[in-house]
């Protein structure tokens, strides 16, 4: 099973939706949509579907042009993030709808729609309706209306979005075992790059309508091909700052400074963009080679588990100085475990660990040495 998107767009009046997209889908495991909203997710997703038509470009599944065909002669399967079930139909009736509407009559459909129940585990709930079910009891049904159909493509766009946090947690999990060896295409829209890494499989990362890169999930995560692509799959956002790299060392205006190692040590001297994950910004020295960097603590977080602070990087605390009224001042995010006492407003030391540095040059493309 293979899904080919062929140089498409999407235009509306000047307003440019998609721009050129070319992607091979992987055959198996998920697809994964990662993006903002208003990046472009959707767009795809309903261009797949025929909900909407490219402006230009082709979609091509196991080498057969799809672009001209309605919805109905796609077999794709489409779960929105608001959960939309027929209200008068019986939770078996939904389910059993895509048949009904493909042919399948008999005994047929009672087998493939308990199949489908029993997966879900909505058995008991087969002869209500749903307004009787709870928010979580109707997604189930209709991601179950959208696996009974057992289509060559599945779209999941943000399915999960507004249930509550155990149910969320709980269906990530049972999602990649109950679409597995199940010969469909997979593609799985979201915005929450943690969500992308406990799904796995691929994923292509999306900012204003641009599919930024698409591979292997953990790698594409580690090793982001541009700097959009890193802010893309952060969360919270990836620390940014302009550095010059002179010789041996890597120097970050005169706050700090380090040895250059690994893609930047063989680069060209010059201006770079380092961009650190807000786990590798601790309150405490983790390593020997962190690197101290002060600033004033902006805004805090606190849960029982972590500890995250914005800090201003070269403000003095009580200086007045803020980020928006000085042009050579960044500011970062850590993101630690545990409980650490911060005050807003006084300097805070934390430090960098280097290791975690990614370089970009000044156009936004990876330095790779």
């Amino acid at each position: 099973m293979t899904l080919v998107l062929k140089d498409l767009t999407k235009r509306s009046g000047a307003e440019m939706h998609l721009h050129e997209t070319s992607v091979r889908f992987a055959p198996e495991g998920f697809n994964v949509l990662l993006g903002e909203t208003n990046a472009g997710k959707t767009t795809l997703i309903k261009l797949i579907a025929a909900l909407d038509r490219p402006t230009t470009g082709e979609i091509w599944l196991n080498h057969k042009n799809l672009t001209p065909l309605p919805t109905q002669k796609r077999q794709v399967s489409l779960v929105h993030q608001f959960f939309v079930n027929y209200p008068h139909l019986t939770v078996f009736e939904n389910i059993a709808s895509p048949l009904r509407v493909g042919g399948v009559v008999g005994p047929e459909v009672e087998k493939r729609v308990k199949q489908a129940a029993d997966l879900l585990r909505l058995g008991p709930y087969l002869k209500r309706r749903p307004g009787e079910l709870s928010g979580g009891q109707q997604q189930r049904t209709a991601l179950a209306r959208a696996l009974v159909k057992d289509s060559d493509i599945v779209l999941l766009d943000e399915p999960l979005a507004n249930l509550d946090y155990k149910l969320r947690e709980e269906l990530r999990e049972e999602l990649p075992r109950l679409l597995s060896d199940r010969g469909s295409i997979v593609l799985y829209a979201t915005s929450e790059p943690s969500e992308a890494l406990l799904l796995g499989g691929h994923t292509a990362t999306i900012s204003a309508g641009r599919v930024t890169q698409f591979g292997e999930t953990a790698e594409l995560y580690r090793n982001p091909q541009d700097l959009e692509t890193a802010r893309v799959f952060s969360d919270p956002p990836i620390n940014t700052a302009k550095v010059t790299k002179s010789g041996d060392r890597i120097a970050l205006r005169n706050l700090a400074s380090w040895n250059a190692a690994g893609e930047i040590a063989s680069a060209p001297d010059g201006d770079y963009i380092v961009a650190v994950r807000p786990h590798y910004v601790s309150p405490r020295r983790m390593t020997e080679g962190d690197v101290s960097i002060s600033g004033q603590v902006l805004i805090t977080e606190l849960s029982g588990s972590e500890s995250i602070a914005h800090f201003e990087m070269g403000v003095a605390a009580g200086s007045g100085h803020s980020a928006s009224a000085a042009a050579d001042t960044d500011v970062w995010v850590s993101q630690s475990h545990g409980v650490h006492p911060y005050n807003v407003g006084e300097a805070h030391e934390f430090f960098l660990d280097v290791s975690g540095c990614l370089y970009f040059t000044p156009d936004g493309r990876r330095v790779n040495g």
